[in-house]
């Protein structure tokens, strides 16, 4: 049978739901951005967790109800901000790429005309100027590589690491819990503790009847 991995949890606590979206977005509730504190907390807090591990989003509000409703309408408005945001680095990275081919191209054939001008250049005869300026074009055109190189050799996994932590984001499970959700759980949980407190209490009291009950019920199980 095949283990079940813990989610990695992620923990805000918030006054009221409308906190975790942005107060000027005029879209619909599922539809509408977060707001950008909640957004920032969200991925920063994202970045210390194991990345083997799943996310969970478990959001405390104080005021209003939570549920499997609030659950639904957060979880939609979660998965479709981060998606969001993972699309349009993964359309950052695609031009990143092609103004890199492009630079690439435009730098070598830079370098292949200041080469080429370089050795039309005369050379010997004592002719400083000539080296001079031989050295001068050859530099020249490897300056020119510099911007290809940056992009292919360090700009595009910072890319790639943002739209795939947004990926990941957009994935994780949502958990919503009101402070009268909790306290209930509290209060049932503090319940079924007397009860069983209670239960033991009348079990060892000289009632017949119950005494009898009880350990009939267990054995006919």
């Amino acid at each position: 049978m095949a283990e079940t991995r813990p989610n990695a949890r992620i923990e805000l606590q918030l006054r009221s739901l409308n906190q975790l979206f942005h107060t000027l977005d005029p879209s619909p509730f599922r539809e509408r951005s977060l707001d950008e504190t909640a957004e920032t907390f969200i991925a920063s807090w994202a970045r210390e967790l194991p990345r083997r591990l799943p996310l969970e989003l478990v959001v405390h509000i104080a005021e209003g109800a939570g549920g499997e409703d609030s659950e639904a309408l957060v979880s939609t408005a979660v998965r479709n901000h981060f998606g969001y945001l993972a699309e349009s680095k993964r359309r950052e990275f695609g031009a990143l790429m092609a103004r890199g081919r492009a630079s690439l191209a435009i730098g070598l054939a830079f370098l292949a005309l200041c080469t080429l001008i370089g050795n039309m250049l005369p050379s010997g005869g004592g002719w400083a100027l000539g080296s001079m300026l031989r050295e001068g074009l050859l530099i020249g055109g490897w300056v020119a590589m510099w911007r290809p190189i940056e992009i292919f050799l360090y700009e595009w996994w910072a890319v790639r690491g943002e739209q795939r932590e947004f990926e990941r984001l957009s994935h994780m499970t949502v958990c919503v819990l009101s402070a009268h959700r909790e306290d209930g759980r509290e209060e049932q949980t503090a319940e079924e503790a007397k009860g069983r407190q209670a239960g033991r209490t009348h079990a060892g009291e000289p009632h017949r009847a119950a005494g009898r009950h009880l350990p009939q019920e267990g054995k006919g199980r």
